[in-house]
């Protein structure tokens, strides 16, 4: 089930998107999904961040490849940062290039949308707290990373985390192509199989440290192949079994 989250005249409601029709559903998905008999045309909606988290969480080097050409050794525990909801936009928006920046870079990731409210689970049963997937871009203001030693500039700028296009709730996200293209050239090509610290032991370790709230995401690392990205630009992450989040990237 693909789950979006979509505008039709002025209003912000939640769906379940079938073939290109969105069907409206009560409330929010972090409950019982009850449809209203309310439906229109995928091409009659614009469609926004899926959720909206009160942070996103996320991995630094928890891909072999990147760790390499980041010169990283893979850490011994996950290695947690938070980017903050204002950073969020949707499929098709656009990403500015803050004047403060030399090098801004693209970072597609597997993003694991959190269900209920989550604390202190096992890996065991934290499959039970995710509601389902989606495709992220951690954007990175990658001079601003080096010069400040910590990353919270680098990652936090408004329009730094594309989320999108929609969550798909029925994935084994264990073994998921995953791809990067900028101007339609690949970039970054690998698996989910391929993650230091796979999704379910993401899921229990940060519970362990904070509390996860429904329409929080967890953004779990980017592999190998980061690189700049300029106004003018279109940048694409592809997922399989999820779809593309296609976004632009304009001057400030």
């Amino acid at each position: 089930m693909k789950i979006v989250r979509f505008t039709h005249e002025l209003k912000a409601e939640y769906g379940i998107l079938s073939l290109d029709v969105v069907r409206v559903i009560q409330g929010t998905p972090f409950g019982t999904i009850k449809e209203t008999g309310r439906h229109f045309p995928l091409s009659d909606v614009t469609l926004l961040p899926p959720c909206l988290p009160s942070k996103i969480v996320a991995l630094g080097v928890n891909y072999q490849s990147h760790s390499e050409e980041m010169n990283h050794k893979p850490p011994d525990e996950p290695l947690i940062f938070i980017k903050p909801p204002t950073s969020v936009i949707g499929p098709e928006g656009k990403i500015v290039y803050p004047p403060s920046s030399k090098r801004v870079d693209y970072e597609g990731e597997l993003g694991v949308v959190i269900k209920s409210v989550t604390r202190q689970v096992s890996k065991e049963d934290a499959k039970q707290y995710i509601l389902g997937y989606t495709c992220v871009n951690d954007v990175t203001a990658r001079d601003l990373q080096s010069k400040d030693g910590q990353w919270t500039r680098a990652k936090s700028f408004d329009t730094f985390c594309p989320i999108g296009p929609w969550i798909e709730t029925e994935l084994d996200p264990a073994d998921l192509a995953l791809e990067t293209l900028l101007n339609g050239v690949t970039k970054q090509k690998s698996r989910t199989s391929q993650l230091v610290f796979p999704i379910f032991e993401l899921v229990s370790f940060i519970s362990n440290i904070m509390t996860l709230l429904p329409g929080d995401v967890i953004s779990t690392g980017t592999p190998g192949g980061i690189g700049p990205m300029q106004p003018g630009d279109t940048v694409e992450v592809k997922i399989e079994g999820i779809g593309i989040l296609r976004n632009y990237v304009i001057g400030a």
